[in-house]
C-alpha cells in the first residue's frame, strides 16, 4: 500500500460526456487536482446516449490524467448493447484494478452496475484498496423496474456480487439518508457509509432572466410559460399523472411543456402527446453541457419526477440544478424521499405524491397557479436557490468527498 500515489475513479462516463454522473466526478476530480492531488480517471469513449466520442485516448486535463478505455458504444437504445457496453468496460475496469500501477485507493461509481464487484475482486487478488461512490443502487434498480426477480438464480448472483463490493469497500458514500438505508441492508457497516449530496455550481447555474436566453426565440418560446422536464426519461421515472396533467392543460395557450433529453420512456410520452393532440408540447434532443445554463434557463417550472419503488435507489440530480436556476420545483414522487425533503425543506416548490387521490388535477392546478402569479412563482424560486446553494454547493461536498479520502487513505 502506499499513502503517496494517485488516486484512481473509474466511471464509464466522464467530460465532456452529458452525463451526471461525468459532471459530478469532473467537478471532484478536478478540485482534488487544484488541490495537490495526483488524480487519474478511467473511463470509456462512449457516449451517455449512444456511439463513441471522437476525443483522444489519453490526456491530462485541468491537471487530472484521464485515460478512455477501448469498450463497445451501443448506448442505451437497447438492453443487449447495453449489457455489451458494460461488460466491456468491466473487463477493462479490471484490467486498470488490477495493473502495475501503485494507487493511494481506488474510488468506483456505478455506471456500469457491479463495479463495485471489480474492487472486490481487486483487492482479493491484489490487496487494493477500494471505495465507492454510489450514484445509484443495482441490482435493486432493475428489480424495482420489474426486469428482475430478486430470488431468481441470476438475481441470487448479482446481489451476492454487489454485496460482496459494498461490504467489502473501506468507504461508501451514499447521496442520501434513504439510499443509506437501503446500503445499510445489505450489511455494510454503519461506521463505513457517509453521506454527501450531489451537488451544484452556483456560478455555473445562474438565474438567467428570459429575455436573455438565446434559446428562447431559437425554440418560438416567446410569451409561454415553460414547464420543462430536462434529462434522462428513464423506468426510474413516473410520467403518468404528468401526462394526465399535460392532456389536461393542453387548450391553454400560455403553459408550454418543453421535454429536454431522452430515454427509454420518450416514445411512449411522444407517443402519448400525438395520439391526445397536445399542441403545447415538444421534445428535444439534449444540449452539450456548455450550454447548461441556457438549457435550464428556459423553463418557468421545472418538473422531476420518481416513481416510489426507486426512493433510494436513485436520486434525480437535476433537481438541485433545477432549483439553483430560481424557478420553481414540481417534484412528482413520493412524500418519503431525498427530493420531497430538499423541496419542502426549501419551501423551492410542490410535492404531488401520486400515492395520493387526484394527482393529474393537483399537478394542473400548481402549474396554472404559478402561471397565474409570477410574483409568488419568483418567491418559491429564490428560496430553492437560496437553499441549494446553502446545502448542495460544489465546493463545500466536494471538499466533504475528500476530506473522506484522506480520512481513510492518508494525505496527498
Amino acid at each position: 500500500m502506499t499513502n503517496d500515489g494517485p488516486i484512481l475513479f473509474v466511471n464509464a462516463h466522464y467530460y465532456p460526456d452529458i452525463a451526471a454522473t461525468a459532471h459530478h466526478l469532473t467537478d471532484l476530480a478536478e478540485r482534488m487536482a487544484a488541490s495537490g492531488s495526483a488524480v487519474e480517471i478511467c473511463t470509456s469513449r462512449g457516449k451517455y446516449v449512444a456511439g463513441k466520442m471522437q476525443i483522444a485516448e489519453h490526456e491530462v486535463r485541468n491537471g487530472v490524467t484521464i485515460r478512455r478505455v477501448r469498450s463497445t458504444t451501443h448506448g442505451r437504445g437497447s438492453i443487449v448493447g447495453r449489457l455489451l457496453d458494460y461488460s466491456s468496460f468491466h473487463i477493462q475496469a479490471l484490467r486498470a484494478t488490477l495493473g502495475s500501477r501503485k494507487y493511494r485507493g481506488i474510488v468506483f461509481l456505478t455506471t456500469p452496475p457491479l463495479l463495485s464487484f471489480i474492487g472486490w475482486l481487486g483487492r482479493v487478488l491484489r490487496g487494493r484498496r477500494y471505495a465507492i461512490w454510489s450514484m445509484d443502487l443495482h441490482p435493486e434498480a432493475e428489480v424495482a423496474a420489474g426486469m428482475l426477480r430478486r430470488t431468481s438464480p441470476l438475481g441470487r448472483l448479482l446481489f451476492w456480487a454487489n454485496g460482496r463490493g459494498y461490504r467489502g469497500a473501506d468507504f461508501v458514500i451514499a447521496l442520501g439518508p434513504y439510499m443509506r438505508e437501503r446500503i445499510l441492508a445489505q450489511g455494510t457497516k454503519t461506521d463505513r457509509i457517509a453521506i454527501v449530496p450531489v451537488w451544484v455550481d452556483g456560478d455555473e447555474i445562474t438565474p438567467t432572466p428570459r429575455a436573455e436566453n438565446p434559446l428562447v426565440r431559437e425554440l418560438g418560446l416567446e410569451g409561454k410559460f415553460v414547464v420543462a422536464y430536462i434529462g434522462n426519461a428513464g423506468l426510474a421515472h413516473d410520467f403518468d399523472d404528468l401526462l394526465d396533467a399535460m392532456k389536461e392543460l393542453r387548450d391553454n395557450e400560455r403553459i408550454y411543456f418543453l421535454f429536454i433529453g431522452d430515454g427509454p420512456q420518450r416514445a411512449r410520452i411522444e407517443s402519448f402527446a400525438a395520439q391526445h393532440e397536445i399542441k403545447n408540447f415538444s421534445y428535444r434532443n439534449y444540449y452539450p453541457r456548455e450550454r447548461i445554463n441556457s438549457v435550464y434557463g428556459l423553463a418557468d417550472v421545472h418538473v422531476v419526477t420518481l416513481g416510489a419503488p426507486f426512493v433510494g435507489i436513485a436520486i434525480p440530480t437535476k433537481c438541485y440544478v433545477s432549483m439553483a436556476t430560481a424557478r420553481p420545483v414540481l417534484f412528482v414522487g413520493p412524500e418519503r424521499s431525498e427530493t420531497a425533503s430538499a423541496i419542502n425543506d426549501a419551501k423551492g416548490g410542490a410535492v404531488v405524491d401520486p400515492a395520493l387521490p387526484d394527482a393529474d388535477v393537483r399537478i394542473a392546478e400548481q402549474l396554472r397557479e404559478w402561471s397565474e402569479d409570477p410574483a409568488e412563482s419568483a418567491a418559491v424560486g429564490a428560496r430553492g436557490r437560496a437553499h441549494v446553494l446553502a446545502h448542495f454547493g460544489r465546493d463545500a461536498n466536494c471538499a466533504a468527498i475528500e476530506s473522506i479520502i484522506t480520512k481513510h487513505w492518508g494525505g496527498r
